[in-house]
């Protein structure tokens, strides 16, 4: 019988590589043209491109948090949001991708090697629990506002 601990650790899993209820953070940049990474469409205040940078940077800051004393967050808010519009080229895009995704699997395991329960030694109260739901909120919350650009930009395909 899986103990409750694994069970709660398959679950944040998938909550973090998208849940059941929500598309996931692949789903949502996936086939999307280059040349709408920039666009604010009706006085949006973010491009895509900034939404995904922006849920890099996070995303890393809480990672690091987690398993580093050490580690200095980014100034809030400022250092939290790219300034452009739009990545330099799609390398620059590429990477941010591959950052993400290189960053979610880091955490993930850091989750499946670590006490879901114990207080991170540096912080003030917050756990390895605490950081997966706040990884997995913060994501979703900015996943959705990708999605609703790309339904603005006549992007998004149901189907």
């Amino acid at each position: 019988m899986e103990s409750e601990t694994a069970i709660l650790v398959n679950e944040l899993k998938k909550l973090l590589n998208g849940g059941g209820a929500h598309v996931g953070f692949k789903d949502a940049v996936a086939n999307l043209p280059f040349r709408l990474l920039g666009e604010k469409p009706y006085h949006l205040p973010y491009s895509i491109w900034q939404l995904v940078e922006h849920i890099k940077i996070a995303q890393w800051d809480m990672l690091e948090f987690s398993k580093d004393g050490a580690h200095q967050s980014p100034k809030w808010p400022d250092e939290y949001w790219p300034k452009e519009m739009a990545p330099k080229n799609e390398e620059t895009w590429n990477n941010t991708l591959k950052q993400i995704d290189d960053n979610l699997q880091a955490f993930i395991a850091l989750l499946e090697s670590s006490n879901l329960y114990d207080a991170i030694p540096h912080g003030d109260g917050q756990r390895i629990l605490t950081e997966a739901l706040q990884i997995a909120d913060h994501n979703a919350y900015h996943i959705a506002e990708i999605v609703v650009i790309r339904r603005l930009l006549g992007a998004w395909n149901v189907t």
